[in-house]
């Protein structure tokens, strides 16, 4: 339950940082923010999946890239259900999920390396004689 709240909270505090560094994302409030990660991780793991094999054939062409296009329009709909997050320009929907992977990815890792109840995967290599 812990590594979910950090999770969470990791996500949220992403989602300002992105606020700040994206043209066309805005963020009104940290609650905001809280509800915006939770309805980013709902949308990616229901609505994304069927996204990802829709555009299969396009991703092919495109060598990858249209998993951008995918994303940006993840983080769209996102915002399209949360008062108080918005994303106003397609470099918002495009640059916004990458820079919220980068910020979340550090501060996983942040939290993960602090043992705040986030989950790392870790092997004891000490053999004992």
């Amino acid at each position: 339950m812990t590594a979910a709240f950090f999770t969470l909270l990791a996500t949220a505090l992403s989602l300002l940082i992105v606020d700040i560094v994206v043209p066309g994302v805005d963020i009104a409030t940290f609650p905001a923010a809280l509800i915006a990660a939770f309805v980013i991780g709902v949308t990616n793991s229901s609505v994304k999946p069927a996204l990802t094999k829709l555009a299969l054939p396009l991703n092919y062409a495109t060598l990858g890239l249209s998993s951008i296009v995918v994303n940006g329009l993840c983080f769209w709909l996102a915002a399209l259900f949360v008062p108080g997050f918005a994303v106003y320009s397609i470099v918002g929907a495009l640059l916004g999920p990458v820079i919220l992977s980068f910020v979340n990815t550090f501060l996983s890792k942040y939290f993960a390396e602090r043992n705040l109840g986030m989950t790392t995967t870790t092997t004891n290599t000490e053999v004992k004689s």
